[in-house]
């Protein structure tokens, strides 16, 4: 497991896994610059809608995006929406890009003709390093939906505080979201869930919005299955997703 400062923030977990195939690089090399997140300057804050080249009539972030099936997906059902994913694992990053363009599974990897997939809106942006340090630079309110899906549990009780929903992550969250907006949480690991229940209904700037066990046990109408959840389902377990409303 590696661990790595990164500005204010200390960063546990992998950025790399396996090594890239040459389709994979080239997406890196020649897509990813066109959809990457430009760096902002110290003391810079800048409007989320702003990200993209039209005026999106709202913007979802999604925080840790793993292979980018669920973003990408959201994306593609939602073109007039501008989505902003964060993700360090580089691996992760090269797969959204596969599910932008298409490219890799048509076998081309020609840099000349990367583009986004037929159809695409140019609404998704991505930053490929620890999510944190963009919070700093987005004004209260930015985003009308935040998704953190099976995110590392961290299950041993000494590594706690590395959880993303926590005490130091969920003011910032609560900020971030419009009034009315909606952050969507969604884990396999009970103790995460548990852990992520108890902060949460604690923080007066949320109210959890399932009314029966259904609404915690099946997914939102809109859901779209994730690499990491269908191998949870395929070990059995139950995945639970939870909904909370920014007051």
């Amino acid at each position: 497991m590696e661990n790595t400062e990164h500005g204010e923030h200390r960063f546990f977990g992998r950025r790399k896994g396996k090594k890239l195939k040459e389709s994979r690089v080239v997406l890196l090399d020649s897509f990813l610059p066109k959809i990457r997140l430009k760096p902002f300057e110290k003391d810079e804050v800048r409007a989320a809608d702003a990200l993209f080249p039209f005026k999106p009539e709202q913007v979802w972030l999604e925080i840790g995006f793993g292979g980018g099936e669920h973003l990408a997906e959201q994306a593609r059902r939602h073109p007039d929406i501008g989505f902003i994913g964060a993700e360090v694992f580089l691996n992760g990053v090269t797969s959204l890009l596969v599910h932008l363009t298409g490219m890799e599974r048509r076998g081309d990897v020609d840099p000349d003709t990367v583009r986004l997939q037929d159809g695409r809106a140019d609404n998704v942006r991505v930053y490929d390093d620890d999510v944190r340090d963009l919070f700093p630079h987005f004004p209260d309110g930015s985003f009308d939906r935040i998704y953190v899906l099976f995110p590392d549990p961290w299950p041993k009780k000494r590594h706690r505080d590395r959880r993303f929903i926590g005490p130091k992550n969920i003011p910032v969250l609560a900020r971030l979201l419009k009034k009315g907006g909606e952050l969507r949480v969604a884990s396999d690991d009970m103790t995460y869930i548990r852990w992520a229940l108890q902060h949460l209904t604690e923080c007066a700037d949320f109210e959890w919005t399932a009314e029966e066990a259904d609404d915690w046990r099946k997914p939102p109408a809109d859901w779209v299955n994730t690499r990491y959840e269908q191998k949870a389902l395929a070990k059995g377990k139950k995945p639970v997703y939870l909904i909370f409303k920014r007051l």
